[in-house]
């Protein structure tokens, strides 16, 4: 291992029962702090609101030093102690501390504050001990891993757990100009400092941009609030794009012009905190941004046949969830095509709506001889085991002669019809959850029962949200989809966890508004001038919601080479 120097961390705590303790030389150069950090940490015994692992200070060769919460912990962080913590927002990933840099620990009127003194240098550490304790960071929460070269010329790299993308500074309306480090550097060094240090400054932002961090996969289909607590700054970041993209068609859907719903207050708060968990997760993807430009192209088509029908945009990441915009995904139910059609929703299209849209003459798997076409009208109640295409829990059909669900334009004119459906019920309309009902029932079914009891099922989003408003009120109907997430993910297999909705359904929806929310990003910066596109130039400008991330260049997304799974698809869905 090689050998480098040591620097030790110099802390003081300014509240409670170690107020008077005075300075405390914590051995660097990775320090926890804590309820019960373990060795070498500083424990902060008799601190309420505090986890056993709260944060880390980082003391780097060179003097410098970071702090940074271990997955969601809350740690506020201000150039003094003299400040109001509850009008400071906590940090979300690593920050440069100065000295005499106030650190908050744990929920504000609770908690413990910690001034930084300085780093001391003393004397060798071994490089491999750092590795081992920074991964400690990353495996408490979602502090993204990537290289992140040394921030100081002629210094060795920093730790791969943090990413120099992620690490901030403090914001101009604190910090001290002659902000440097804890030591004092060569010449060269401290000039080099003075013009990142001033840059950072001069280029501040409250909320620090989120990017593509690692390989990721093309798709998150659930978020675990539990774990993946989104960043507070970056939920009030994404109020503008939630209520242009869900809110504003969900008050115009119900006629509600005049009420007061431009307040996140007013809205589905549980299903827009999921929605910017998700979007954060889904942003620090590489492969969703490579998915993204690879289809851009059937993206624009499908926003065009939104507007077309006066659809909400945000309905042109159905087929990106359902499956990557790939037409030739089967699900293990038989959806098939872009929006993962079933075959009976085809057949009741063509035969009782007049589309022209059919599935026809399907060969089953060891039976190249059968020659089957849907009549039914929707799938069966129990579509897995009572459909004539399902052996085992497996889809039989080995091709269909005509299928028109792998038609993008055929497909999209269905879709199309089918969220109207839902879209116009006054039911669904006057819920002020249209957006995300509407959404749901693409998963779910809409409503089955019309077409006769037999194919009568209480998950289906009109029966559902009826059978639930019947009990909670009208009133509540705007809040119906973020109450209905009850299973931790999807992988609770056609379970509800207390739902009305299946676990898959519960996670539906949200996840669709998030990954529209940075394909508009995306898709604005790099291919604003197209028709499908350009309205969301203004998205991207100075007053835009995309300004909180990092959005990369399509050159940068070409030559970005991925070899991680980009995730799977086909997975069951469509409107059933």
């Amino acid at each position: 291992m090689t050998q480098q120097e040591r620097w030790d961390v110099v802390l003081k705590v300014l509240n409670g029962p170690l107020a008077a303790s005075g300075e405390q030389v914590v051995r660097g150069p990775v320090v926890r702090l804590g309820a019960n950090p373990g060795p070498g940490g500083l424990k902060l015994a008799g601190y309420r609101g505090l986890d056993a692992r709260q944060a880390t200070v980082t003391a780097y060769t060179g003097g410098t030093a970071a702090v940074a919460p271990v997955g969601t912990n809350q740690v506020r962080l201000a150039p003094h102690p003299n400040v109001n913590w509850g009008e400071i927002d906590p940090i979300t990933a690593p920050e440069y501390l100065s000295p005499g840099s106030a650190i908050h620990l744990g929920p504000v009127g609770r908690g413990a504050t910690v001034e930084f003194v300085e780093c001391r240098r003393l004397g060798q550490w071994q490089e491999g001990r750092l590795a081992s304790d920074v991964a400690d960071v990353a495996s408490g929460g979602p502090v993204r891993a990537s290289a992140f070269q040394g921030a100081m010329s002629g210094t060795r790299s920093l730790p791969a757990a943090y990413d120099a993308r992620r690490v901030g500074r403090i914001q101009t309306s604190y910090a001290p100009f002659w902000f440097m480090g804890c030591s004092l550097l060569s010449s060269t060094l401290a000039a080099t400092l003075i013009v990142v240090i001033g840059a950072s400054l001069y280029l501040r932002r409250d909320l620090k941009q989120l990017g593509p961090v690692e390989e990721g996969i093309e798709f998150y289909d659930s978020v675990d609030l539990a774990r993946e607590k989104p960043d507070p700054l970056l939920y009030k970041g994404l109020q503008q794009a939630f209520y242009k993209f869900v809110m504003e068609p969900n008050i115009v859907a119900a006629g509600a012009e005049s009420q007061n719903l431009q307040s996140p207050d007013q809205w589905d708060t549980r299903f827009f905190e999921y929605t910017t968990a998700s979007v954060d997760k889904h942003v620090a993807s590489w492969a969703f941004f490579l998915r993204l430009e690879s289809v851009h192209v059937e993206y624009a088509k499908v926003v065009l046949a939104t507007r077309k029908a006066g659809m909400p945009e945000v309905f042109a990441a159905i087929p990106y969830q359902e499956s990557r915009y790939q037409p030739s995904i089967t699900s293990e139910v038989c959806a098939e095509g872009y929006w993962q059609f079933m075959p009976e929703v085809a057949n009741r299209l063509n035969t009782m709506n007049g589309l022209d849209f059919r599935v026809a003459n399907c060969s089953f798997r060891g039976a190249p001889s059968v020659s089957w076409t849907p009549t039914d009208l929707a799938p069966p109640p129990g579509v897995r085991t009572r459909a004539a295409y399902m052996d085992g829990g497996q889809c039989m059909i080995e091709r269909c002669a005509i299928d028109d669900r792998k038609d993008l334009e055929k497909s999209t004119v269905a879709a199309m019809f089918t969220l109207e459906e839902a879209w116009k019920d006054p039911l669904i309309a006057k819920s002020l959850s249209a957006v995300q009902l509407v959404i749901s029932s693409h998963n779910a079914g809409y409503d089955d029962g019309r077409f006769g009891d037999r194919y009568r099922k209480r998950i289906n989003i009109k029966p559902a949200y009826a059978t639930w408003i019947a009990s909670h009120g009208e009133s509540a109907g705007i809040q119906y989809l973020g109450q209905q997430i009850r299973c931790p993910d999807t992988a609770v297999e056609r379970g509800t966890c207390d739902s009305t909705l299946v676990a898959e359904t519960q996670h539906y929806a949200y996840t669709i508004v998030a990954q529209h929310i940075i394909a508009a990003c995306y898709y604005a910066k790099n291919y604003g001038e197209e028709p499908a596109f350009s309205p969301w130039r203004v998205y991207v400008g100075d007053e835009g919601y995309c300004k909180a991330f990092a959005i990369p260049s399509k050159d940068e997304v070409r030559n970005h080479k991925s070899n991680t799974p980009r995730g799977s698809a086909g997975k069951p869905g469509g409107t059933q």
